[in-house]
């Protein structure tokens, strides 16, 4: 299989760095069908994007990965800002440098798929962009609630004010230190060293580690530091709440049966109007569809396939 090629586009006042992979060699005609992979929060697109990316075209698409404004080699300052309405954009910017692409990309033939929290990034797209002809998430999460909430799991599913009230004052003493001083760096997420992570920590968090500190998923630009500003920009962003208006279009989204974000794919398809589907594959948690893509793998195939 040959490298990818190496691209850049605009998205806001941001230059977004990707990764354009052509369909392989042998692979069936897709008559110029593509796909736009976004990577997960705190991620790059040298990880799970890629990984999608490969087995994309390896089955005759174009698949671009590229990484979030502000995060690896995208532009933007701070870095590892997360904004939600930046990371939207730059889904419908990846779709629009798709579309330039003469002879190569169908810019009638052109799906997206979103991973984790850009599996809620590219439900919000999706609801405002008809560019986009089929969606499909892996293991999609909302950073909006889970922000609003104070945490991820089907328990944290209402909004806590007190989490609101910590988020927001977190942000605020932020935005406030690094003004006095801008060379102040931002706290992890998470660790990515299993060995720091207590015993009685969220189990979300062990198996992020599990991933982020391994072989599997370590990068050097997958940091998992996240400034605080972030919090009040993703404090009143939602997913979705439009998930309807993607619909005629179909919707696709997978989800591991052990995740502890199962539930967001759970509403987010029973609040979609057909055509729609919840794919759930057994045992598998959050982070093990990353990479594990034996089961989802073949069926993003075939709706991608089927529908672009």
């Amino acid at each position: 299989m040959s490298a990818p090629t190496k691209v850049t586009f605009p998205s806001f006042t941001l230059q977004i760095s990707g990764e354009l992979y052509a369909p392989a060699a042998g692979s069936p005609d897709r008559g110029g069908a593509a796909v736009v992979i976004s990577h997960p929060m705190t991620g790059v697109k040298e990880q799970t994007a890629a990984d999608h990316a490969r087995l994309l075209s390896q089955s005759g698409f174009y698949a671009l990965a590229f990484d979030a404004g502000y995060q690896g080699e995208s532009t933007g300052q701070p870095r590892g800002l997360e904004d939600p309405h930046q990371r939207v954009e730059d889904n419908k910017a990846a779709v629009t440098y798709l579309s330039t692409l003469k002879g190569k990309v169908n810019p009638s033939r052109i799906g997206v798929l979103g991973i984790c929290a850009s599996g809620g990034y590219t439900s919000y797209a999706a609801q405002s962009d008809s560019r986009i002809k089929a969606l499909a998430t892996v293991s999609a999460a909302c950073v909006g609630r889970m922000t609003r909430n104070g945490g991820l799991h089907r328990e944290n599913n209402k909004e806590v004010p007190q989490a609101i009230a910590g988020a927001l004052h977190a942000a605020g003493q932020w935005r406030i230190n690094t003004a006095i001083n801008s060379h102040i760096e931002p706290p992890p997420m998470f660790s990515s060293d299993i060995s720091q992570i207590p015993q009685d920590a969220d189990s979300f968090f062990k198996d992020a580690a599990s991933y982020y500190g391994s072989q599997r998923g370590n990068h050097p630009r997958s940091d998992q530091k996240v400034p605080p500003s972030s919090y009040d920009l993703m404090v009143s962003y939602d997913s979705f709440h439009f998930q309807h208006l993607i619909s005629p279009r179909p919707l696709l989204m997978i989800a591991g049966s052990q995740a502890q974000t199962l539930h967001y794919s759970e509403d987010a398809v029973a609040a979609a109007y057909e055509p729609k589907e919840l794919f759930i594959v057994q045992g598998k948690n959050h982070f093990d569809l990353y990479d594990d893509l034996a089961v989802s793998g073949p069926k993003l195939v075939e709706f991608f396939g089927k529908n672009l």
